[in-house]
């Protein structure tokens, strides 16, 4: 007898006919040749090197060892093809656990409301989101998706980019702040303190304009302008909240430069894109329909 394990697909073929009693039968339930079939089971039985089936012009008949196989192999068969049938990504309907991670501004503003809507829709569906402002390795860290800020090109050949939405920003400060100090006009005027983010959509703060606040989270820095740190610029979506409950005003400064990018949605380039993931961009960009974000 042959050392090496036959194949799983040889003995998958083998059940089916042994099922079946018939080569025929067997070729038509498993979508393929009776030709296929019969050399299947004849290099089996080579491989085995036993008799696995008693062959006549009418009929077909399990040998003693033929018996044996199908009764031992029967049952793991039939549990491996259940298997592969529940898989979630080959159901119809979206389902299993969707791995995502977005920045903490739109993943705290943007995101639940969306979020919970297509949860409804897909009911199958469960998620794990992770917030960060890092670049994340989705292959390496095991996310299906992530939404970004981007302002170019994207440089990772092996992500495929879908655009979500622009990205627009203006400047805010608190009333009681503007009532006390008035309103600039230039961006790095002197007189104002400055409550600035070190980078956004590839814009960085200018080296030679001083800044009385910097970070790096546009919650902060919102949270700074609200108390009167300062004049400072923001999402439009992050501050418009607070601009309708009275905490912010928006104030008209020049010299802000023209901000070109927006949020995208990123996934593996390689391989089948899976339906939870298909379904989940086709919902965010039917939603945000790419225009700004407000």
């Amino acid at each position: 007898m042959n050392e090496t394990a036959p194949s799983l697909q040889l003995v998958a073929i083998f059940v089916a006919v042994a099922k079946e009693m018939s080569f025929s039968k067997a070729a038509k339930a498993l979508g393929v040749g009776k030709a296929t079939v019969s050399r299947s089971v004849a290099r089996l039985e080579a491989e085995l090197g036993v008799e696995l089936l008693h062959r006549t012009t009418h009929a077909v008949a399990l040998s003693t060892a033929g018996s044996e196989l199908y009764e031992r192999a029967a049952p793991h068969v039939a549990a491996l093809a259940q298997a592969v049938r529940q898989l979630p990504e080959r159901a119809e309907e979206p389902s299993g656990l969707l791995r995502l991670t977005a920045t903490h501004d739109f993943g705290t503003v943007v995101l639940p409301e969306l979020l919970a809507q297509f949860g409804r829709r897909h009911p199958d569906i469960r998620f794990d989101v992770h917030l960060t402002n890092e670049a994340v390795d989705l292959v390496a860290e095991g996310f299906d998706l992530a939404i970004r800020a981007v302002s170019g090109p994207l440089k990772d050949s092996t992500l495929t980019l879908r655009k979500l939405c622009d990205a627009e920003v203006a400047f805010y400060a608190a009333p009681q702040y503007l009532a006390r100090r008035g309103k600039p006009r230039e961006l790095g005027e002197a007189g104002f303190d400055w409550v600035m983010p070190r980078r956004f959509l590839g814009w960085e703060w200018p080296a030679d304009l001083a800044s009385r606040f910097c970070g790096d989270d546009v919650f902060l820095l919102r949270e700074l302008l609200r108390w009167g740190a300062g004049v400072g610029v923001l999402p439009r979506f992050v501050a418009d909240s607070y601009v309708r409950d009275g905490l912010l005003e928006q104030v008209a400064v020049s010299g802000l430069p023209e901000l070109r990018g927006g949020f995208v949605l990123l996934y593996p380039s390689s391989g089948q894109v899976p339906r939870k993931v298909t379904a989940l961009r086709d919902f965010l960009v039917e939603r945000l329909g790419a225009g700004p974000l407000r």
